[in-house]
């Protein structure tokens, strides 16, 4: 997974980077709320660890901003001294889906993580996945829509995998090609560009279909559920207010 970390302490963050590393995660670590924010908001992290006590800013603060501006409901868990009763109610309250006392065990930390990330995509070890018209078969790679089998590439078929998995929720260029292509320096974005056009022909991401690809500009995508007969503009004000 994508991790964000806040945590104003260098050597902690690097030592919960270790963790997170030697399992197979990728984690960014920030020390104020305004550089965790920039780079949560605008990028795509798969679960965020929150710090309560940073220099300019409270985690509270930190994630009830997350919760008002992020268009999806990322993971959040909080990893904090602060262990009383009143302060897991309040950050629980605010929005956090675990909270767990430091010092940070190693195999804890990574069991939390792991659970929440089952949580979050229940569906990802199904052989058959189901998506209003669209049949997803993991094993044979296969996707029917309608019934009727698409011609797709391996890469289409990771890329759609991925869109349907994390539906509503922004994916910028850079994340898909580090999540589906496995690049993460020396990238050309008109990868995906190409792809995602391509997709969209060959997939039917049309409103009769019950889903689009919506463009954000100057970001990336976001696969959006289009309800029947919902006009472009139901589906903008809709996902604007999420």
């Amino acid at each position: 997974m994508r991790i964000a970390l806040l945590e104003d302490e260098l050597e902690q963050a690097q030592h919960i980077q270790s963790i997170l590393s030697e399992k197979g995660h990728d984690c960014d670590s920030f020390a104020t709320g305004q550089s965790f924010l920039g780079a949560v908001l605008h990028r795509s992290y798969d679960l965020i660890i929150l710090d309560w006590q940073i220099p300019d800013m409270t985690g509270i603060e930190v994630l009830e901003s997350v919760r008002a501006h992020l268009d999806w409901p990322v993971p959040a868990v909080f990893l904090t001294q602060r262990d009383s009763e009143s302060d897991i109610v309040r950050a629980l309250d605010a929005g956090a889906d675990d909270y767990i006392a430091k010092p940070a065990r190693a195999a804890e930390l990574v069991a939390r993580i792991n659970a929440l990330a089952r949580r979050t995509h229940p569906e990802s070890d199904k052989e058959s996945l189901v998506y209003g018209p669209f049949e997803v078969n993991t094993n044979q790679r296969s996707i029917q829509l309608h019934g009727a089998p698409l011609t797709l590439t391996d890469k289409d078929f990771d890329l759609t995998l991925f869109l349907f998995q994390n539906q509503g929720r922004l994916l910028t260029r850079e994340v898909l090609l580090e999540r589906v292509w496995g690049l993460t320096r020396d990238i050309n974005t008109r990868t995906v560009d190409t792809h995602m056009s391509r997709l969209r022909r060959r997939l039917g991401l049309n409103p009769e279909n019950g889903f689009r690809i919506k463009t954000i500009y100057q970001r990336g995508y976001r696969l959006e559920a289009v309800k029947p007969g919902e006009t472009s503009e139901a589906v903008n004000e809709r996902a604007a207010n999420a």
